[in-house]
């Protein structure tokens, strides 16, 4: 039933040769670079906004948590890509391993649930925007299926509560720590004013 749901949905999402040529290459940019805000905004986040520090080191132990959950389930529930059970159109190389659940998706939705619940709500709904975009491209261009995206956000949920309870049962001295160590690897460029302390 669920995989008769999962194959249904993918037929309506997923591009045809008949597909414009626009909507493939828009597909591509988002599957591809869009995922690029991730690294981005943390490093943006954690050199120049102190106040910030807090947050992003709950998003990393967040995003540390849900990868280790995705590739958990991953061998527990293995299952082919659309392009390697010869299913619909790929438009997107990538190599025929597990799909299930989306790396992409699981990274992606971790970072917009983190600022939904641990930020502001402008920026979470930014995020989960542009983590519906990379999930909807990824599905349209042949490389996973729904339930793939759908898998990522359940992951990304739970790497999130467990980084929430990790953080109350002794977060505060890693997140600490973390911040010593940031100031002895990075003293020089925090003296010459290019980042901040």
């Amino acid at each position: 039933m669920l995989e008769n749901i999962n194959y249904a949905l993918f037929a309506s999402i997923n591009a045809t040769p008949a597909s414009p040529s626009w909507a493939i290459a828009l597909a591509t940019l988002l599957a591809k670079d869009l995922i690029l805000i991730v690294p981005l905004l943390t490093a943006a986040l954690w050199l120049w906004r102190p106040n910030q520090r807090q947050l992003v080191f709950k998003v990393l132990l967040a995003l540390a948590i849900s990868l280790t959950l995705s590739w958990i389930f991953g061998l527990l529930f293995p299952h082919q890509r659309p392009f390697a059970a010869d299913v619909g159109y790929q438009f997107l190389h990538h190599s025929p391993n597990n799909s299930f659940p989306s790396n992409h998706g699981t990274i992606s939705f971790t970072f917009a649930l983190a600022f939904l619940f641990w930020h502001r709500l402008g920026a979470g709904i930014a995020l989960m925007a542009a983590a519906m975009a990379i999930a909807w491209s990824r599905v349209y261009l042949g490389v996973h299926w729904p339930l793939d995206m759908l898998g990522g956000l359940l992951t990304a949920m739970c790497g999130c509560l467990a980084a929430q309870l990790l953080w109350h049962s002794g977060g505060r001295p890693l997140y600490q720590s973390l911040q010593r160590l940031y100031r002895l690897f990075f003293s020089l460029p925090i003296r010459k004013g290019w980042v901040r302390e």
